[in-house]
């Protein structure tokens, strides 16, 4: 999101303020913005902005794909680790895909590491989507949620 003054009398001086949601972000990010003028010599610029985005939960992925045939076992992971010194609890909130698929939570390290796997128990061609999500005891990420989409076809 940019905001800006939008008319700078020559010679003078204005104000460029861009924001960056970086909820959706983990690690180094770049962005940039094009900035327009009427000044001949200079009509476009460029601003950028490199930062790193330091998050209270590493989630390895928040998309979960089971694919193959109708009752094969398919099993996707997804790793789960703290990046603070306080020790991590997850709990289950909700899961809606009990009757398509399953999930099991291992800690891996305690307070530290988790692996959540998912398999599918559905035995019919189908195409599902769902999600689990869970509680955390960090305040900064209340909540992690997983999607998870399941695609079994028959051979052709």
């Amino acid at each position: 999101m940019a905001d800006f003054d939008k008319v700078i009398p020559p010679g003078g001086e204005g104000k460029i303020t861009l924001k960056i949601d970086t909820r959706e972000y983990r690690g180094k990010v770049h962005k940039s913005a094009r900035v327009y003028t009427n000044d001949p010599k200079t009509p476009v610029t460029t601003l950028s902005l490199d930062v790193f985005v330091k998050v209270p939960i590493f989630v390895s992925t928040r998309y979960v794909r089971l694919e193959g045939l109708p009752g094969d076992k398919v099993t996707a992971t997804v790793e789960i680790k703290a990046q603070k010194e306080k020790p991590l609890k997850l709990e289950p909130a909700s899961f809606n895909l009990d009757a398509k698929a399953t999930y099991r939570i291992e800690e891996i390290t305690p307070g530290k590491e988790y692996k959540v796997s998912f398999t599918n128990i559905s035995e019919t061609p189908e195409t599902y989507l769902g999600f689990l999500r869970l509680k955390t005891n960090y305040p900064e990420k209340p909540e992690i949620s997983i999607r998870i989409r399941g695609k079994f076809r028959t051979k052709q």
